[in-house]
């Protein structure tokens, strides 16, 4: 852009050793509900990555020394100059991502903040263990020590709920962060260093480098002083990441994508199931790695199941995010748009039904977003199980609903993918919820609900869906190295 045009721009800038850096070179962000650049990102790269991790190794001696529970007043201001500025992140995270700023106000940053509340307590409440061998005249216990620089990588589905979840457990074990949030959507990652110093971080504690998985991405996962690694996106990206830091045996946890089911049984609520399966199915775009893409709906029930749902898809608005009635914002890039239409393409081409939405219904938006990446809530049905539309993470507001027969092939069908991330299980039998939640592959199953999270618990996936839990407990091991220490008296 010209420098008339690039005045009007915002300008996202890395934040290094507790001040804000310029870089040499920018990339454009996009306003996804109007297609429009609004924005200018760092393009950082290894000179970036390096001082940052320089200021996080300088930092560390000190945060690490300090007590828990003074990180945990400063974890706790910092959640309370976020709440403080609650609508100006959701405005923001909507801007930038394309979701509804009702989404960004009620769950985005609401979470960020709860993110920031909980290891605040939860980092008081850890004990160490001890055992005692009195016939060897010896005790043994252990002690917990933060690994040192956390490289921390989050996507931009969720942009500050993801980067929060991150960064609150790695700085409230003692770590010192290097972070680097998705290029497409940095802004509220930035606006939340502003808040650093108030807070009181100290300088070099929580760092953020922007640009790209390519150049920044690859610049931390390789940088030899950075052991430990966290990431969330696409099962493609963790491959690469696992084999860059193979050589520097680090340690990951890596959070991918899910294909996730629905099961509904036919002696479900649907007045219940319903509204939620759309909720699981269509919030945030379908860009939620937990959202359902695959409903399985018991014959008996299938084809009243299928109309009420479409129904009830149909009631979604799409168009601008800051719109209060609108349901459904803008997809989060042009080209993810284009990835999204050619799954529903691919399903027609295959004979399956779109019932609704791409395609079918005319999609009308306001003048100012004609040129945003708007979708309408997709439902398909008469797809085969071998579809890429059910085998691959379409992340958009598709989904695929297909009849089944008994229990038992259900189970196989649902575990019939590579990923093993979430899964859904409406039934009002006991006994059937506890059995099918026992034999679905995947870390997280939700019966008669979907999204009520504990963060106590360990949140993550098994097969293609990822590495490692994170959680209260979890979250704690994964940041921290532990030690055995004997003593004999």
């Amino acid at each position: 852009p010209t420098m008339a045009h690039s005045e009007s721009l915002l300008v996202v800038e890395n934040f290094i050793g507790g001040k804000f850096v310029p870089c040499s070179s920018y990339i454009d962000a996009y306003n996804p509900s109007t297609g429009d650049v609004y924005c200018r990102v760092p393009d950082s790269g290894k000179e970036e990555v390096e001082a940052a991790v320089k200021a996080a190794k300088d930092a560390f001696q000190i945060w690490s020394s300090r007590s828990p529970l003074e990180r945990s007043q400063i974890l706790n201001k910092l959640a309370d100059l976020i709440e403080h500025d609650l609508e100006a992140f959701a405005e923001a995270e909507s801007k930038d991502q394309g979701k509804t700023v009702k989404f960004a106000r009620t769950v985005d940053i609401p979470r960020a903040v709860h993110n920031f509340r909980f290891f605040a307590s939860s980092i008081l409440h850890h004990v160490t263990e001890c055992t005692e061998m009195p016939a060897m005249g010896c005790v043994h216990y252990t002690s917990r020590a933060p690994v040192g620089v956390a490289g921390l990588i989050s996507p931009w589905n969720l942009p500050l709920y993801l980067l929060t979840w991150k960064i609150a457990p790695a700085i409230a074990c003692g770590n010192t962060v290097v972070a680097k949030p998705s290029e497409m959507t940095s802004v509220t990652a930035w606006m939340m260093c502003k808040l650093m110093e108030k807070a009181g971080v100290p300088p070099g504690v929580v760092n953020v480098v922007f640009g790209t998985g390519a150049k920044a991405g690859e610049a931390l996962v390789c940088h030899p002083d950075v052991p430990l690694i966290s990431f969330t996106g696409s099962t493609l990206t963790a491959q690469r990441i696992t084999e860059k830091s193979a050589p520097h045996c680090k340690r990951l946890s890596l959070e991918l994508g899910g294909k996730n089911p629905a099961i509904v049984f036919d002696d479900a609520d649907l007045s219940q199931c319903i509204p939620t399966t759309v909720r699981s199915s269509f919030a945030n775009q379908g860009e939620i790695c937990l959202c359902t893409s695959r409903i399985f709906v018991q014959r008996g029930i299938y084809s009243e199941f299928l109309k009420r749902f479409v129904a009830e898809t149909k009631k979604w608005n799409t168009g601008n995010p800051s719109d209060p009635t609108v349901d459904v914002g803008a997809l989060i890039s042009k080209e993810h748009l284009e990835k999204v239409r050619n799954y529903v393409k691919k399903a027609q081409a295959e004979g399956a039904r779109v019932l609704c939405g791409e395609g079918v219904d005319p999609l009308t938006l306001p003048p100012g977003n004609q040129k945003g990446y708007f979708m309408l809530p997709t439902v398909i049905a008469e797809v085969k199980d071998e579809s890429c539309c059910m085998q691959e993470e379409i992340f958009g507001p598709v989904t695929c609903v297909v009849p089944f027969n008994t229990e038992e092939e259900v189970i196989e069908r649902a575990n019939g993918v590579k990923y093993g991330l979430a899964a859904t299980v409406w039934s009002r039998n006991v006994g059937r919820v506890h059995r099918v939640a026992h034999r679905l592959q995947c870390g997280l199953v939700w019966t008669n609900c979907w999204l009520v999270r504990d963060l106590n618990l360990p949140f993550g996936g098994m097969k293609a869906s990822g590495i490692g839990r994170e959680g209260a407990k979890d979250s704690y091991e994964f940041f921290t190295e532990v030690k055995t220490i004997t003593i004999k008296h």
